[in-house]
């Protein structure tokens, strides 16, 4: 039973300690694996233009990208925004990712 509990310990201390790729907006990650999308109505009509903008990262050790709702609104054309949703990939802790879609005029 000691060797399992210190055997527990090293573990949680080694989790703590290494780097993972985390994926958000609204922080709701699984430990093995997340995939979802998150949006909202933000301006008046549905609109006839998308952008879509993307940022990643890989062992929480290197992220790149530009998930911003202003790189995505420069990507589709968009200069009135009426919805924004956001998607969100990420597995094992390895690789994440996170795209920003807006549509608008």
């Amino acid at each position: 039973m000691k060797k399992f509990v210190a055997l527990l310990g090293m573990a949680a201390g080694l989790g703590m300690l290494s780097g993972c790729a985390i994926a958000g907006p609204g922080l709701v990650n699984g430990s093995i694996y997340s995939g979802y999308s998150l949006g909202s109505g933000v301006g008046p009509g549905t609109g006839t233009k998308s952008g879509e903008a993307c940022a990643m990262s890989i062992l929480g050790v290197v992220a790149l990208g530009d998930g911003s709702i202003d790189a995505a609104k420069k990507d589709g054309g968009v200069t009135q925004v009426a919805s924004v949703d956001h998607s969100v990939f990420s597995i094992l802790g390895i690789y994440a990712n996170v795209c920003t879609k807006v549509t608008g005029q």
